[in-house]
């Protein structure tokens, strides 16, 4: 008789191999044919809402691996919070002005776009970020990430454009908006103005120099002084702004003194002397303090321009480098700019658009300035005004487009006010108020509030949301008001505000508008708004707007870069405007790294693409990954690494596989009351229920890699290591309908549904295949997570099993040994004699009888009370392991003393010749 076809042996119809890549698209075209997602927010209609706030990608190019993480992350939170019973719509959302979409477009059309109308230039923009965002939704898709697709926001849409000039009336109407000259960021590449996020710190070689500012003789009131060579000394490492000096800052608090180096006074701060003369190499033969008082009488002149540098004092300067004594300039610096509105300075900047000197400077006109530092230095020496210069190598702002360094230069733009109406004090307040994960986002992102100046908001380029502002003909002055904005707004939500350019004046205007000084002659301005602002009110735009959503959003999450980006420009219109964040919550990821820790780069090549991955291994092996990592630092990704993740996926997978074959003929009549469950199944279910707890907690915590860890690890040593290998037995060899083996089925079972529905949030496609694998015909992301019975809590059982599973362990050790030494192949085949340290787990093992070596897996165990030499110590026990001398059965493949109790069956051990009887 051929016993193994009355096995109960698994079902192998479910693939051991995944082959994700081919399998995935094939749920895409269900998950869309089915309508998912529109299906997932109709089931929760009425429930809770739980609002991530989507923070809009750059529509421009195809997706990187930051992208795959920061959606990855952000799907899986909304399905968690989906299968938790919330309502939580996901809205994508897309950033479609901006600099680097113009150029690419500019740079296709060649010289023709100079001469082109802007309106034409406007409209391959908004093409070419349509083609991304399309393109973007795609690859976001193949990552198994649901959404609202079918109607994202995008800040080139009518209704947003409209908002967003909405917001900018509101904000005029509330005095947060005004016009000045003053000194921003700026690059001379791309030509405009910077905000704060735009900006990137990079390495940069500067010329740094002391020089000398002359002290005009009947100013010096100061015995003991050569009044006739003293001289004010500063340091700085940009030559090319003293064109534009105006004044020498002092700390009212600081000492200083004119120190004689040969004929020469130099008059610095006391607590820089040591650090001038080592960098100079000079030593002085005497010194003169002085008081502020003598200071203050001093006239100083410039170094080689015939003006004088006005003194001031200011709580700016600091003692870290240089002399005490700062270069100011208030057309190219903030500090400057700021102690030059206390003194009254001129705000002069003679550099252009371009980063070139104009006719303020004659000498050097039309040179650009970081290449004037040579002249400037030559015009010193020439003049003797120069001490010491070297090269220093320093962290410099560079523009987040080009990578060229920036200037600072002063500039007629419009700024958002911070601290008008105590914005800032707010502002800090709120901080308080959101949690931040991880929590030093907190430190970072206060120090960023209280330190950050005004929102420079104007960009002098074509693709963005014009500033409705007009200039009078006549007189010069400025006309923009709540109204005109407003009115403005209405043409952008009607038609788009390409009508800024397409339209005539007078239809840009109320009727009947007109200038301060009478006349009615207007010019329209050309600055458009800063891209963050626009991304910046897209709390608004959506949470106010779209009637599943609400204000604030409960959670934003982007790279831990956008602490000075998307998280304060959507912080400052809401609290002008709402007085509290957008946010409750704020959590941040870091960077993708290559697995050597450098950042990736096309030019190194070690850019790694999702499509590659995704190809290669499948997006839930991408999914994988992210949650396998402690996203809150910077992450590692390399093939390699990926690969060891697909390894953990194989156990996962085989987990589900053994399952699925072990329960095909278990239907939910077929369970067994808990009361009446082996204790091994009781066992297991507490375990799950554990897991279960604890899962829903780490995703809670967004502590994903500890999801990712918890199911693996049950997967690999509860399940696989202790339970299947002792309940496969009772599996495979006894009769289907047997109690024991629905006892089994029936764990088997509740870990299908908890499990599956656990990691639903993480292996979208996985879960989806052994959840429809099983006959259930609705998708299992329609599903709440799987309630496990609170009979399952039974630490009493785990304790007792658990010191079962303490001599196991023991027992595997020993095994090991006879099979290195190939006396077994497998337990089965051996005889354990033991000796257990605990008289309580004893007795509890010689309470199992025959259960015992099933537990065990062990042809014989013998318990005895005394051990000797012969016996292996362990953690536990002590025992001696032997080959058996038993019988194989051929069903069971258990090993007995003697097999054929019934003639029919002279192979079978009476176990398996009475499961062959009933049958």
């Amino acid at each position: 008789m051929d016993y193994s076809k009355t096995v109960n042996l698994p079902k192998s119809d479910f693939p051991m191999k995944a082959n994700l890549p081919n399998r995935e698209p094939a749920f895409l075209k269900k998950w869309e044919d089915d309508q998912i997602y529109k299906k997932i927010q109709e089931s929760r209609k009425d429930k809770e809402t739980f609002i991530l706030h989507d923070g809009p990608p750059y529509a421009n190019g195809h997706i990187h691996i930051g992208h795959a993480l920061n959606k990855i992350l952000k799907d899986v939170i909304v399905k968690h919070k989906t299968m938790m019973g919330y309502r939580a719509p996901y809205v994508p959302g897309w950033d479609c002005h901006g600099l680097p979409i113009e150029l690419n477009v500019t740079k296709k059309l060649g010289k023709n776009a100079r001469s082109m109308p802007k309106v034409d230039i406007r409209k391959g923009c908004r093409e070419y970020a349509e083609d991304f965002v399309s393109l973007q939704a795609d690859e976001f898709k193949r990552l198994g990430v649901f959404a609202e697709y079918d109607n994202p926001y995008k800040t080139l849409t009518n209704d947003y454009e409209a908002k967003i000039i909405d917001v900018f009336a509101e904000l005029l109407e509330k005095k947060y908006i005004y016009r000045s000259k003053k000194p921003i960021y700026w690059c001379s590449t791309c030509v405009t103005a910077l905000a704060e996020a735009e900006v990137e710190y990079d390495e940069h070689t500067s010329t740094s120099i002391y020089t000398k500012f002359p002290v005009e003789s009947s100013s010096i009131e100061v015995d003991g002084i050569d009044k006739d060579h003293a001289h004010v000394v500063i340091w700085t490492t940009t030559p090319w702004t003293l064109p534009a000096n105006l004044a020498v800052s002092f700390n009212p608090e600081f000492g200083y003194s004119a120190y004689k180096y040969g004929s020469e006074y130099y008059i610095f701060a006391d607590g820089l002397l040591d650090q001038f003369e080592k960098k100079t190499g000079l030593t002085n033969d005497g010194q003169i303090v002085l008081s502020r008082q003598d200071i203050e009488k001093f006239t100083v002149l410039h170094p080689f321009i015939d003006r004088e540098s006005m003194v001031v004092f200011g709580r700016h300067v600091t003692l870290e480098q240089g002399t005490g004594v700062v270069h100011t300039a208030p057309g190219h610096g903030h500090d400057d700019y700021l102690i030059g509105l206390e003194y009254g300075l001129e705000v002069y900047c003679p550099v252009d658009d371009y980063g070139k000197y104009t006719e303020d400077f004659p000498e050097m006109k039309g040179t650009k300035v970081f290449e004037a530092n040579s002249q400037i230095i030559e015009m010193l020496k020439e003049h003797n005004r120069l001490i010491y210069t070297e090269d220093i190598e320093h962290s410099y702002p560079h523009c987040w487009r080009c990578k060229k360094p920036l200037i600072y230069r002063a500039t007629e733009q419009w700024f958002l006010g911070i601290d008008h109406d105590n914005m800032r004090e707010k502002g800090i307040e709120v901080v308080d108020k959101t949690k931040w994960i991880p929590a030093w986002g907190e430190s970072r992102f206060r120090s960023m509030v209280e330190g950050r100046p005004d929102w420079c908001l104007s960009r002098q380029r074509t693709w963005g949301v014009p500033i409705p502002s007009f200039r009078c003909a006549d007189c010069g002055e400025n006309l923009m008001t709540t109204e005109t904005v407003q009115h403005f707004a209405k043409i952008a939500r009607s038609e788009n505000v390409d009508a800024w350019y397409s339209r005539e004046i007078e239809d840009l205007l109320p009727e009947g508008t007109k200038c301060k000084c009478g006349s009615t002659n207007f010019i329209k301005e050309t600055d458009i708004l800063d891209v963050w602002f626009d991304s910046g009110v897209s709390n608004m735009a959506v949470l106010d707007e779209r009637e599943d959503h609400s204000w604030p959003a409960d959670l934003y999450l982007e790279g831990s870069d956008q602490h000075r980006g998307w998280f304060q420009s959507s912080l400052w219109p809401a609290l002008a405007l709402k007085g509290e964040a957008p946010y409750k919550a704020v959590l941040t990821h870091g960077f993708v790294l290559d697995d050597k820790g450098k950042a990736m780069s096309k030019s190194i090549g070690n850019v790694i693409a999702p499509e590659k991955l995704i190809n290669q291994f499948g997006a839930d092996i991408l999914r994988l990954w992210v949650t396998s990592e402690d996203y809150r630092n910077d992450l590692r990704i390399g093939m390699d690494m990926v690969k060891q993740v697909s390894d953990s996926y194989r156990k996962i997978r085989n987990t589900f596989k053994f399952i699925l074959g072990n329960i095909s003929d278990f239907q939910d009549e077929n369970k067994v009351a808990y009361d009446e469950l082996m204790d091994l199944d009781k066992w297991i279910l507490h375990k799950l229920k554990k897991l279960h707890n604890e899962i829903i907690a780490h995703y809670e915590n967004f502590e994903f890699h500890l999801v990712y860890r918890k199911i693996v690890n049950f997967c690999a040593i509860e399940l696989s290591s202790i339970y299947f290998d002792i309940s496969k037995d009772i599996l495979y060899v006894e009769a289907k309908d047997s109690k024991l083996r629905r006892s089994a089925q029936t764990a088997l079972s509740e870990i299908f549904k908890s499990i599956s529905q656990l990691m639903a949030p993480i292996l979208v496609f996985t879960a989806e295949e052994i959840w429809q694998f099983n006959g259930n015909e609705n998708s299992i992301h329609l599903n709440e997570y799987y309630k496990l019975d609170e009979k399952y809590n039974n630490v009493e059982l785990e304790t007792k099993i658990q010191s079962l599973v303490d001599v196991k362990k023991d027992i595997l050790k020993s095994l090991e040994l006879l099979r290195r030494e190939k006396i077994v192949k497998s337990s089965l085949e051996a005889d354990i004699t033991i000796y257990i340290n605990d008289s309580k787990v004893k007795d509890l093992i010689s309470e199992m009888g025959d259960d015992a070596k099933r537990f065990f897996q062990v042809a014989n165990l013998k318990l005895v009370d005394d051990k000797n030499d012969t016996f292996a110590e362990y953690d536990n026990s002590s025992l001696i392991a032997s080959k058996t001398e038993g019988l194989k059965c051929v069903r069971c493949w258990n090993f007995y003393e003697k097999l054929g109790s019934d003639s029919e069956h002279p192979e079978l051990c009476e176990r398996c010749t009475k499961i062959i009887k009933s049958m």
